[in-house]
Order: C-alpha cells, then structure tokens, then sequence
C-alpha cells in the first residue's frame, strides 16, 4: 500500500527574494483513514491502488489475537496482520481500532515493535499533509487535535516485504482501553501488490474483527512457599535467575513472552501480568492461571517481598530469600539432568525417556554440556532483562565443580548461554572409569551445592 510521495512546499528567503523549494516527505503506508472504516476509505481507489474489486484479488489479509476474539481494558495485546496473495511482490497494510457503537472515536493505542510498522494519526476529512507520522522507537500517542490512530506499513516494512512470496507478516502491540467500552471491532486493509511502482494493477484486500471484553478475574493468590528456583523448586531467588512463581488466579492467559522480546530486552509485563521482588520488575517469560516463569531482577541479597499484579488486582505479598548462588540443573523425566553432547548436541539422556525418540545416556569420556540456573554473578557481568550477547564468553565469577557419584567430574568450564537469559551451561567430561549406572549429580560454587535428587545416567 504504497502511497505516492507527498510534497510540501517551503518559501525559503535569499537576497534576490523568495523562491519554492520542493521537499520530497516519507514514502511509507497510506494516507490515514484507509483501513475500511464505515465513512472512509480503504485505499482501493485512484492515487492509491487500483486493479480488482475489494477482496476479488484471489488473496486475504487476517488479523491473528493472542487471546481470541477477546480483550481484556488495559491489558496489551501483540497482533499479527498477514497479507496472502499468491501473484503479489510487496505487501502492505493498514489497521484501527473502534468501539462497535461509535466508528468515529478510537479504541486503545498502537505501537510499533520494530522499523517495519508505524503509526499515523489525523481526523475527518483526513487531508494528507495533515497525518502525523510517528515512527518506531519514539512515543506513538496521537496528539489530542488528530486523534483517530492507524498502525501501518513504513516504507522498510514494503521494502523487507519484496524478499517474501504468497504472504508476509507485519505485527505491533494494541493497548485496549483500560475500561470495559463494550464490544471493540478492529479494521485492516491489505495490499497485495504487483510491485510495478505504479497505482495500477494490485489487490486490496480488508476484514473485521469484533473483540469482546473479557473478565479480569479474581485478585492472585501466591502459594505459601511459592516462589522457587525455576530449576531445583526449592525455595529462594537468585539475582538474573530463572524463578518459578505458583499460585491461583494468577493470569487471565497463557502466554510467553516470545513475540514481546525487542531487540533483546525482555518484556516485565505479559497479558496484563507483572511480577515484583524487592521492589523491582522481574521479566517474565510465561504466565498462567497456576504457574509463573520470570528471570529475577538484579536485587540485593536477604528476605524481600514478592508480588503478582494482574488486571484483578495485586497479591498479598510473600518473603522469599535471595541469595548471590543457588546452582540447580534442569532436568528431564526420572529426574535426569537435562544433558547434551559437547561433539553433537544430541541428548544423553537413558532410552525410553522420551516416547517415539531414541537416546543414548552418557558415556564414559563424553564430554557433556549441563544446563542449569542459580550459578550467580559472571565475569564480564550481564544485567537481568536482557538476551546474553553473543560477542564473548561470560564466565562464571567463582569456579564451578562437578560430581558423578563420588567422582570428581573434569570441569571445563561454565558460562551464560548466549542468546538466553539466565541459563548457564557447565562444561564437564565424565570419568572414563565410570562403570554403567544411574549416578547422583551435584554441582558446588561457593561452598554453595546444588540440591539432591538430579540423576545422570552412564551407560558404555
């Protein structure tokens, strides 16, 4: 949905008087008011795109919500808008938001989540130099004299788009109103384009979608002893690991925070969830009615208060002790420690753990990689919140050793896993005299040792 280029012209003073000077703007989505409102347009008319009639062009454009066709006031929503079209080269699209008895007011706000969407903003009778244009990465709330928002393809959006073919994807967050305003219906325009240039020869496409309110439930409830490491479940939180939070009522959803990740920072919300240890967020990965996974924020050490928040209301809080360690390794059924091979990334993990895949437990001389959290601070250091970079190797502070039964395991090392957050990996090779067996496993830092029960199966 390539829009012709808008040209404003300044009167710019020299000594021989004034003359025009034309300045080409941004070349990016349509002009506002094209996303198929009742009373406005959908861009499928001269100077825009002309080809087939709305929705004959043997494609679709579909809007994907994170819950349904259900919002909950004040709780984001991250949306996905696909434009299909099997004959079309560039794609682009436009979409609002409206309370179902009143098409003219807005419902909620838009904001972009990378470079390939943005957000314009005008009123009646929509006159293009009047949009006002704000792109990713600063605040996108439309000023209160062009009121009515639209989420749109930029130019960088169309121009990723051509490397794709029969579909392509844009997505951005939607704010509902934080009260109930009654039924919301979302309306989005596409363009499957023939990538001419032209306003010739390209396909619109548009949809409706009508959003109900949903209930925000009852206030969370945290489980007495309910907050513990997201590996081990004993209790306590280690700064920038991972911690799992069990209780009742504690989301309206099921989620993860995979499509709110933005260039590596983690989401401290989702679905209308937050968590709060010592005073500050932690990021939150999953949310659901029973279970919580958040990375704890960098706290200091002691007794703190935890929290959940979501759209019913706040928990009564509970003390957790955070300690600077608590190692803990993930495990797999029958208490295995989650293990990979250093030569393959296969599992070494006993037969018959997993149904319909074969695996080998480890063997004696495998060098092995052990997945784990609770290991503490590392050298460089890297704050909570954030994805572990990939440029070097962040260590752990303190040494790390290793036991297979009463044999000291060889360790080589142990670090962040890059491109994760909290979740370390420990470098060990298991003794080449190690005979068949099911073997206790224990990690120590510190003076600090992982807790019993993690098994690692050995098997020539």
């Amino acid at each position: 949905m390539e829009r012709q280029r808008k040209i404003y012209v300044a009167k710019v003073a020299i000594i021989m008087g004034a003359i025009p000077l034309l300045l080409w703007a941004r070349s990016d989505g349509p002009v506002s008011g094209s996303a198929g409102v009742p009373g406005e347009n959908t861009c499928a008319q001269a100077k825009c795109h002309v080809g087939t009639a709305i929705n004959d062009g043997g494609g679709s454009v579909k809007v994907s919500f994170p819950y349904g066709n259900t919002y909950i006031p004040g709780v984001k929503q991250h949306l996905v808008v696909t434009i299909a079209d099997p004959a079309a080269r560039i794609w682009g699209f436009q979409l609002t938001a409206r309370p179902a008895n009143t098409s003219g007011t807005m419902a909620g706000s838009f904001t972009s989540t990378d470079n390939t969407t943005a957000v314009v903003c005008n009123k009646p009778p929509f006159i293009d130099f009047q949009d006002v244009y704000l792109d990713f990465g600063r605040s996108q709330t439309c000023p209160s004299n062009n009121p009515l928002a639209y989420v749109e393809h930029t130019d960088g959006g169309s121009g990723r788009s051509q490397a794709a073919r029969n579909s392509f994807n844009y997505e951005f967050d939607w704010t509902p109103p934080v009260t109930d305003i009654g039924n919301i219906v979302i309306y989005v325009a596409g363009n499957g384009g023939n990538g001419n240039g032209q306003e010739t020869g390209d396909h619109i496409y548009t949809a409706t979608y009508t959003l109900s309110p949903g209930v925000a439930g009852l206030p969370p409830a945290i489980d007495t002893g309910g907050v513990v490491s997201g590996a081990s479940f004993v209790p306590g939180v280690v700064p920038g690991s991972w911690v799992t939070i069990k209780g009742s009522n504690l989301s309206p959803v099921t989620d993860t925070w995979d499509k709110f990740i933005v260039n590596g920072n983690l989401p401290t919300s989702l679905g209308g969830v937050s968590v709060n240890i010592g005073s500050k967020l932690a990021y939150v990965y999953f949310v659901s009615p029973g279970q919580i996974n958040v990375q704890a924020p960098d706290v200091g050490a002691g007794p703190v208060p935890v929290t959940v928040s979501t759209p019913g209301g706040t928990s009564i809080a509970l003390t957790a002790n955070v300690s600077a360690q608590a190692p803990a390794f993930f495990l797999w059924p029958g208490n295995q420690a989650v293990a990979t091979r250093n030569s393959d990334n296969s599992l070494a993990v006993k037969d018959g753990t997993f149904a319909g895949a074969t695996t080998v437990a480890a063997k004696p001389g495998d060098v092995l990689i052990l997945w784990g959290t609770g290991f503490g601070p590392t050298s460089p250091a890297v704050p909570a919140g954030i994805l572990t970079p990939g440029d070097k190797v962040y260590s752990t502070r303190d040494p790390v050793t290793v036991k297979i039964g009463s044999a000291e395991a060889q360790v080589f090392g142990a670090a962040l896993s890059p491109g994760f957050a909290g979740l370390y990996q420990v470098a060990i090779q298991v003794p080449a005299s190690m005979a068949d067996g099911d073997y206790p496993l224990k990690a120590a830092i510190s003076g600090i040792t992982s807790p019993d029960g993690v098994i690692l199966s050995v098997q020539k």
